[in-house]
């Protein structure tokens, strides 16, 4: 299948931020950046990630909106098509202030009993489409970050947290999910990655590669790699997904796959 020009074609590479496209809440290294502007010349370049505009801008580049053909923040629920803006959602007319505050207060309290070598600021991110709920705060240094990432992994904190979570608020069409390294999110069910797609069904695309990090169950980037509607790639880190992009659309005599 041919694909020209930049943005053409009916291929789309959608691609995750973190651990994907950049190191953990680091800023896309110039050769990746580029190589995605190579990429742009063969297929459709699409950005999903859970963090807000903003961020999005401070690790991809203030100018990403135009420089994707697809920038779904917050899972979709803020939507930018080939540089213009299309639709945004909000979590709190969803879910309603009781549910919402219940939340809440409930994670502050669950927090406040976690005993961490640290803890800083913005414990709770609220979102158009998530809440964003991080033990350590999401103000901590990439030192503290880290420090916190290597704890977790052994003592699954965020593991626990999401679990009591899930029992305390069991019937109340929540999803959470843990990703990146200091947090997790909270959302309404559907309201993961996969809701982008719904926004790509009547773009006549013919393919939809998804290339994520966190691909295992229970992971941020599970539900859409696994989604008929994707072909999914598990990445292990930016390295990785320039490594498979190559083989997939840049080898000699290779036709670009659908």
């Amino acid at each position: 299948m041919a694909a020209g020009g930049e943005g053409g074609g009916d291929v789309l590479c959608l691609f995750d931020v973190d651990g994907t496209l950049t190191d953990a809440r680091q800023r896309i290294k110039p050769h990746m950046a580029e190589f995605l502007q190579r990429l742009r010349a063969r297929v459709r370049v699409g950005i999903v990630s859970g963090s807000d505009v903003d961020k999005i801008k401070e690790q991809l580049g203030g100018d990403v909106i135009s420089k994707a053909d697809y920038v779904f923040a917050e899972n979709g629920l803020v939507a930018y098509k080939a540089g213009h803006f299309l639709n945004k959602q909000s979590i709190q007319e969803h879910m309603g202030e009781e549910v919402l505050q219940n939340l809440i207060n409930y994670s502050l309290n669950y927090m406040a009993r976690i005993k961490l070598p640290r803890k800083r600021g913005t414990f709770i991110e609220f979102r158009n489409g998530m809440l964003n709920i991080s033990p350590i705060g999401r103000s901590c240094s990439q030192e503290e970050r880290i420090e916190f990432f290597e704890l977790d992994k052994e003592e699954k904190i965020r593991e626990k947290f999401v679990a009591d979570l899930q029992k305390e608020f069991a019937g109340k069409g929540l999803t959470f999910s843990i990703g990146g390294q200091i947090s997790f999110d909270v959302f309404p069910d559907g309201w993961d990655k996969r809701y982008c797609l719904g926004i790509l069904e009547g773009d006549n695309l013919k393919a939809i590669h998804f290339f994520g990090d966190k691909t295992s169950p229970g992971g941020n980037d599970y539900e859409i790699y696994s989604d008929p509607r994707t072909i999914g790639h598990t990445v292990t880190c930016p390295a990785d997904t320039q490594r498979i992009c190559e083989e997939l659309f840049f080898n000699s005599g290779a036709s670009i796959p659908s």
